[in-house]
């Protein structure tokens, strides 16, 4: 349950929604399997899992409250067809025509005979489901989604919007380039109070695009970095911890990626017999431990008007 990558939302109003006013609001954007012709289907899920435990239906609400904070989770059902089967499908279809008919099945029925091989192929495909989760604070203004990418962040900030138009959701987004606050605290090495370096970088020239240097476990205060920084190199990407208690590396988008919570592992002692009582501790923790992180971004970075 403890999320690894964070991409950061800003509630742009201030919301009175709780969990049992959002829940309906989330059943209108339900999850539902593909149908026999859908490609994919995108929904809201039950969060904790639709689990029975100690004989009692558990987990199948849409939205799960602790602290104050709401966790949501989105659902992404799409069906495996491989290029590569409808490629072999569609030749061998082709191959029939020209052998019967005697002649050449040009560009335009092409693409039929293609569409017509997809339509008859996507009812037999396998389907595989890809799960997207993100908590709201109402209190202090975030909604914080654990996404490797920024497009299935998205997708999950517009169905939570188009489901609750309530909540205003926005990109956060800081009142001054993250990069250069990035590169000045390399070059100086004086950074916020409880913050500290950890061993790996990033640097652009944005001058030339596509020159790009990487490095790991590497002295961030080292002759190489600062050679690197008079060059007029950006830094993109920098890794951080955070009061020793995060470790993980902030991006120039301000992207948190592989975040570490630093001598804490999940909940595992609660075992498997009750997996929602597990989930809940940890999600309150993380949620909790979260909080000040976020916070102090905030102090540093501020926030666009």
């Amino acid at each position: 349950m403890f999320f690894k990558n964070l991409v950061l939302y800003r509630l742009a109003e201030p919301t009175h929604l709780d969990a049992l006013a959002l829940e309906p609001l989330l059943e209108t954007c339900g999850f539902r399997p593909c149908g026999g012709l859908e490609p994919f289907s995108y929904g809201f899920d039950a969060p904790l899992g639709r689990m029975r435990v100690g004989g009692a239906a558990e987990g199948e609400a849409l939205v799960h409250a602790a602290g104050g904070r709401m966790l949501v989770c989105a659902r992404r059902e799409e069906r495996l067809l491989p290029a590569a089967v409808v490629r072999e499908a569609m030749d061998n279809r082709i191959a029939e025509v020209e052998s019967k008919e005697f002649r050449t099945v040009h560009r335009k029925e092409r693409q039929r005979i293609r569409d017509d091989v997809t339509f008859e192929l996507l009812p037999r495909a396998f389907t595989k489901s890809v799960r997207t989760y993100a908590y709201i604070c109402p209190a202090d203004g975030w909604v914080v989604v654990d996404a490797a990418t920024p497009a299935k962040a998205e997708d999950l900030a517009n169905l939570l919007a188009h489901a609750a138009e309530d909540l205003a959701i926005v990109p956060y987004v800081p009142d001054s380039p993250v990069a250069s606050k990035l590169t000045e605290w390399l070059r100086s090495g004086d950074l916020p109070n409880g913050i500290d370096f950890l061993d790996e970088c990033e640097m652009r020239d944005p001058a030339h695009e596509g020159s790009l240097v990487r490095c790991q476990r590497q002295d961030l205060v080292s002759e190489e970095i600062r050679a690197h920084l008079r060059a007029k190199k950006e830094v993109r990407r920098l890794g951080l911890k955070y009061e020793d208690q995060f470790s993980f590396a902030l991006t120039a988008d301000l992207q948190i990626k592989r975040l570490r919570f630093e001598g804490v592992e999940p909940t595992d002692e609660l075992g498997d017999v009750d997996e929602a009582a597990r989930l809940d501790a940890d999600f309150a923790f993380m949620t909790a431990a979260l909080g000040p992180l976020l916070r102090r971004l905030l102090q540093i970075f501020g926030e666009a008007a």
